[in-house]
């Protein structure tokens, strides 16, 4: 029995196909179309879900559409109401959207697919919700979901148990922690809905100087970690930007311009914002505990993938466990989707998911030998292909001479972090390999922080708490900062990867040959792309990466391709190499 669950037309669009309650494919649409967080109808990420199980669109049972479209219209059309008449024009272009297509959903998907059975709906953070309990191994736990907003929550506590969820306490649009965090996103130059990982990462190069200044006129929260805006330094209820003049004269300075030198005052800014929302998700945390009395909780929404936040989280050991959905934002919300149609509307017996990147995110599109030699020779590519252990050896010879390595392997990962199957590679031991990555590879800004990935059996020789961490969604403070300066950021944290042999082989093997020479059970892993573009899907999306970057080798199964001196790409592997904001 089939269940495919949707989420589109906002941001990071996606599809989810269960088969008999276990996930057997997901993807994100701008994986396909190359467009980075990409809303529109994931037509091809539904493409690849139905072709990867080898069925057809009429053997799918239900469809479920992972929020309620008329609750989401009501509280946009009862905002411009409220902000009349300074919303006309913004109301003018949304309406026109809401009318030919988002209030017709049904309607869309039968035409899109051809598709004549069952479709429903479900809320948007009941979405979140089941996207993380029925992923999580615990058989009953608390909820705690945090976002921009869905239909009108922006925030909820719920209990799971068994095969069932419920929604108990939920706090409203405007009140948002994520749009708070948004807000202060722009603020210091980056863009709304994709530079908040980049806020959190400029953090640790400022200090809190700001925080009494925005918990006196920007924002409050009480004891319960319910919030508070003061709306009139805001400007999103009216549909046109996030905030206005009067947040900047709270600050004392204008937005930074996007690319701008980056001062000292807005990593303190940013600094201040990350402590608060630390506060906030810890009081929320202290105070679900204490109304659902359970030992477990389970995270998800955007404001889930503050992996510094988590770690904070975790060191207060409010709950005895916790379970981070790995792909917490909007796209896992197509996994939520498919869920609640299993179970709670099929009312299906529980089945436990692995924690394992298998079951969780090794879920998207393969490729053949055959399909990856057409590539090779469309494009006129030399490789050579080698054994497991020629293969191994070349990598952790490249890794320990300071070289970097596109890494492309099996299923794509579904959500936002590459988990070694479609990662860049980098040596941690180097104080400049930071900088070097960031410049010469990503094409990205300097103090962005690098992820370690570390065998999981020496993690506690890394690492303070000896955590597992197999989706690098906690951070963990280490005292390891001048054996591996590249991979340990400014507050000597570091958002850590752990892997052990049945969830990746090959780079756990690649990483226990790297130790063996060096040291060091340590590698950085970065997403394979650059900025502004999504991480790759395809042998070419890879190839072009590669040519228009400074990589040095890039391996593609058990294909191995190194850059000659001299010599000259394809032309259709270089013809862009603009690299938009992120």
């Amino acid at each position: 029995m089939y269940v495919l669950g949707i989420s589109a037309f906002y941001h990071d669009a996606a599809a989810c196909l269960l088969k008999n309650g276990r996930i057997v494919a997901a993807a994100q649409e701008e994986r396909f179309t190359r467009i980075k967080h990409d809303p529109s109808f994931p037509i091809q990420s539904i493409t690849f879900c139905i072709a990867e199980e080898k069925i057809a669109i009429a053997d799918i049972d239900l469809i479920v559409f992972y929020e309620k479209p008329f609750l989401k219209f009501e509280r946009i059309i009862t905002t411009f109401q409220h902000q009349t008449p300074y919303t006309f024009n913004t109301f003018r272009k949304t309406i026109s959207s809401w009318i030919k297509q988002k209030l017709w959903i049904p309607n869309y998907i039968k035409k899109e697919l051809d598709y004549n059975g069952k479709i429903i709906f479900s809320e948007h953070h009941e979405s979140h919700a089941a996207g993380t309990f029925f992923t999580s191994p615990f058989k009953k736990s608390a909820i705690l979901t945090i976002d921009g907003v869905g239909e009108h929550a922006c925030t909820t506590i719920g209990i799971g148990e068994g095969n069932t969820l419920k929604i108990i306490k939920e706090q409203h649009y405007p009140h948002s922690i994520g749009l708070l965090y948004s807000a202060f996103t722009l603020y210091c130059g980056f863009k709304v809905n994709s530079g908040e990982y980049k806020l959190m990462g400029l953090a640790p190069y400022g200090t809190p100087l700001y925080k009494d200044t925005i918990l006196k006129h920007i924002v409050s929260y009480t004891e319960e970690g319910a919030i508070q805006l003061n709306l009139e330094h805001f400007a999103f209820e009216k549909g046109q930007y996030m905030i206005n003049t009067s947040f900047c004269n709270v600050l004392g300075k204008k937005a930074r311009v996007p690319e701008s030198k980056m001062e000292q005052f807005y990593c303190d800014v940013a600094s201040s914002i990350q402590s608060i929302i630390e506060d906030i998700i810890i009081k929320l945390a202290v105070y679900t505990k204490k109304i659902t009395g359970l030992d477990q909780l389970c995270l998800s929404g955007g404001v889930a993938l503050n992996c510094k936040a988590n770690g904070e989280l975790l060191k207060q050991n409010i709950f005895k466990e916790i379970w981070v959905q790995p792909a917490s934002g909007d796209a896992g919300g197509a996994v939520g989707a498919a869920y609640v149609g299993w179970y709670q509307y099929l009312k299906k017996e529980r089945i436990y998911l692995k924690d394992s990147l298998k079951d969780q995110i090794y879920l998207g599109v393969s490729y053949t030998d055959k399909e990856i030699k057409e590539v090779f020779s469309k494009y006129d590519i030399d490789y050579i292909k080698a054994d497991e252990e020629t293969l191994t050896t070349t990598v952790t010879r490249a890794l320990k001479e300071k070289k970097i390595i596109g890494w492309f392997q099996g299923k794509m990962e579904f959500g936002p972090r590459a988990l070694g199957h479609r990662s860049i590679l980098a040596s941690p031991l180097y104080e400049d390999m930071k900088k070097h990555v960031n410049l010469s590879i990503k094409k990205r800004e300097g103090f962005r922080p690098f992820a370690p990935i570390v065998l999981e059996e020496k993690v506690g020789d890394w690492f303070i708490g000896d955590k597992i961490s197999k989706y690098m969604l906690f951070t963990f403070e280490s005292e390891q900062k001048m054996t591996i300066p590249s991979c340990i950021h400014e507050d000597r944290t570091a958002r850590v990867q752990t892997l052990n042999k049945e969830d990746n082989s090959r780079l756990h093997n690649v990483i226990t040959k790297f130790e063996e020479q060096t040291a060091c059970p340590v590698l950085i892993n970065t997403s394979f792309n650059v900025r502004g573009e999504p991480i790759v899907a395809s042998p070419a999306d890879a190839l072009r990466c590669f040519y228009q970057t400074g990589m040095d080798i890039l391996v593609i199964e058990d294909f191995i391709i190194q850059k000659e001196k001299g010599s000259i790409p394809h032309e259709n592997l270089i013809q862009n190499s603009n690299y938009e904001l992120d």
